[in-house]
């Protein structure tokens, strides 16, 4: 089922052309270099097809986004004020252009997969993401070979590579080869290459990557006009308005993950907020969709960014809700299917991510998870992994959550036994959250049989009541 209240046509219009394409290309003065995942596509410019468990929104206007950014503050001064220690969830494409996102998550991936290419040429492929490192001296006479810069000592030479190729200015690269940067091992890991994109001040800059193949430079990201670039600051704007609002009131702000093609410069913008308002504990929760085939990799790499910046790591795991679209789309446009192959590998997967976080929870007293989950299997794992690892509830580093009126014979066992659990109360216009909701309860057969379940249970409990004549629980 369809929002009603957004016609199929409407919300194309929207998208297309104008919001997922830059000027230059709109006006044929550029070639896109944009690899294919971010790439706009008509045929899927309604970007509710298949998605039937999360919110979609659509740009419309600079002004429809702050009101956007008004309904989440009310979302956040609302859970402020029911609790002590409230969430509250956020989309950022309901905060700006998705242009914006489309094109900075292709500066991200392209710069992303240079590092691989080189790690492929020092025969080391197939590695995990924090595992993978090259060498230093070897980078340099690859970049030798491959673009002819003269030969000096090695940090000086892979400076004026790097300076030679584009990427940055001499001053930016200066800052960044440093012994404190790269420490004393002689190589580079994905995060010591992923900075060199942060020390980008202005997104808008013509960045370049070498091709491998070729050895030509192509350019990451067609240049925005001025009007775009207001619009991405604004973008980040409301993006720190909400932060710092969610501080103000206490409550923990979890944004939400998207489709692939947006996901990467969400995962980047949400990590830039947790830099700036994770200081003390964790106030921004990052969300990793578990039935992406790099779901591992997009956790421990931030978990380590985490330990080695000094800032506290907040996670909100869950399955993914875009699995029908994503597959639909990678497949018409000709890119690799991101989702796991099989419901059980993205089991696996969930189950990976969160040992390895609630390990990270057995160092780090200061990093914390939301579990969201209505699999029962998922609730025993986590709960047999706390105890194995000494975790306990009331040290309120793990959280559970479900959507209200789901599962709660999860949510209030749970609850008694004195865990962490809240429900995810969707919020807005009645004609807008019915049929959220409604399609949730259609989500899967597995929720159905959850709900069955979940009925019967309260019978049992009920007859057990009055047979003991104890109707009123009353907790101990």
């Amino acid at each position: 089922m369809r929002e009603p209240w957004w016609p199929w046509e409407e919300g194309t219009q929207e998208e297309f052309p104008g919001s997922c394409s830059s000027a230059v290309e709109r006006e044929g003065t550029g070639t896109s270099k944009r690899e294919k995942q971010y790439q706009a596509h008509r045929a899927f410019g309604d970007r509710r097809d298949g998605v039937i468990s999360a919110r979609t929104y659509f740009y419309a206007s600079e002004a429809k986004c702050d009101s956007h950014m008004e309904t989440f503050l009310r979302c956040i001064e609302a859970s402020g004020g029911a609790s002590d220690d409230g969430f509250s969830a956020i989309k950022l494409t309901a905060l700006g252009r998705p242009q914006f996102l489309l094109q900075f998550s292709d500066v991200l991936t392209r710069w992303r997969q240079f590092f691989h290419q080189m790690a492929a040429e020092q025969g080391k492929a197939g590695l995990a993401a924090m595992d993978t490192k090259l060498e230093v001296a070897v980078l340099q006479e690859m970049l030798v070979k491959g673009w002819g810069v003269s030969r000096t000592h090695t940090f000086s030479l892979l400076k004026e590579s790097v300076v030679k190729m584009g990427i940055a200015s001499r001053t930016e690269i200066e800052n960044w080869f440093t012994t404190e940067t790269l420490g004393v091992s002689g190589t580079l890991d994905l995060l010591h290459w992923g900075s060199l994109v942060d020390s980008r001040t202005e997104l808008s800059k013509h960045l370049v990557v070498p091709n491998a193949q070729t050895g030509q430079l192509e350019p990451l990201l067609s240049r925005f006009t001025e009007e775009e670039e207001l619009q991405m600051t604004r973008m980040l704007q409301r993006m720190d308005v909400l932060a710092k609002r969610a501080s103000e009131v206490g409550v923990r702000l979890m944004v939400d993950a998207e489709q692939t093609y947006f996901q990467p410069a969400i995962s980047r913008l949400t990590l830039e907020m947790q830099r700036k308002f994770n200081v003390e504990k964790p106030l921004i929760f990052n969300t990793y969709q578990c039935y992406l085939k790099d779901a591992y990799d997009n956790v421990t790499l931030d978990v380590e960014l985490a330990r080695r910046e000094g800032w506290c790591f907040g996670a909100k795991l869950v399955r993914g809700a875009y699995m029908a679209q994503e597959r639909v789309r990678a497949a018409e446009i000709g890119y690799e299917d991101p989702i796991n192959p099989t419901y059980e590998a993205t089991n696996v997967m969930y189950h990976r991510c969160l040992s390895y976080i609630l390990e990270e929870l057995k160092h780090n007293t200061k990093a914390e998870v939301m579990v969201a989950s209505h699999n029962e299997d998922t609730v025993r794992f986590t709960l047999r992994r706390m105890e194995e690892l000494g975790l306990h509830p009331a040290d309120r580093q793990v959280y559970f959550g479900q959507l209200l009126g789901m599962c709660d014979q999860i949510s209030f066992p749970l609850g008694q036994a004195g865990f962490p659990v809240y429900k995810y109360v969707p919020y807005g216009p009645v004609m807008e959250v019915l049929p959220y909701l409604s399609r949730r309860a259609l989500e899967n057969s597995g929720v159905l049989k959850g709900s069955r379940r979940e009925r019967q249970l309260l019978w049992q409990e009920l007859k057990r009541r009055l047979r003991t004549g104890s109707l009123f629980h009353r907790p101990a």
